[in-house]
């Protein structure tokens, strides 16, 4: 016999149908899917774009504010670098005013790369807002800004 409280199927049902958490999870892996398979011919991820064109500055930025930008830690953006460091497009090296601290840049071939890649990100994404209802791509993006 257990003593486990039961807790009602209705409430199962509630909880697939109103968590914010939930939807947010399975839009944010559909649009994953959907960045991935469009980035793939450019040798890229939705994650690896976004990363890189985070790098697209006039000066390489240091790892904490990209990392903020990204909603990750640092050893987290540390491990993701590393695939983009390997096929040489991203560059890390120590900022010349805090030892401790490091930049990060694109490469030329990483440039190019991001470059290929950018046609697609727009055209995938033009897509992706007509199937918004009533297109209102802003307004979902001033929602997810609040909630960031």
């Amino acid at each position: 016999m257990s003593n486990a409280t039961e807790i009602p199927f209705a409430t199962t049902l509630l909880v697939r149908d109103t968590c914010l958490c939930l939807h947010a999870q399975r839009a944010a892996r559909a649009l994953a899917r959907l960045f991935d398979d469009a980035l793939r011919p450019a040798g890229l991820t939705n994650g690896q774009f976004s990363l890189m064109m985070s790098l697209n500055r006039p000066e390489p930025p240091p790892m904490g504010p990209v990392a903020k930008l990204l909603a990750m830690d640092q050893t987290t953006l540390t491990a993701a670098l590393k695939p983009l460091q390997r096929r040489g497009w991203v560059e890390v090296f120590p900022n010349p005013r805090d030892k401790r601290g490091r930049l990060l840049r694109l490469t030329p071939e990483g440039m190019r790369v991001l470059t290929a890649a950018l046609p697609i990100w727009e055209s995938t994404h033009a897509a992706l807002e007509q199937t918004l209802p009533e297109g209102n791509a802003e307004r979902l993006r001033q929602d997810l800004q609040a909630l960031a």
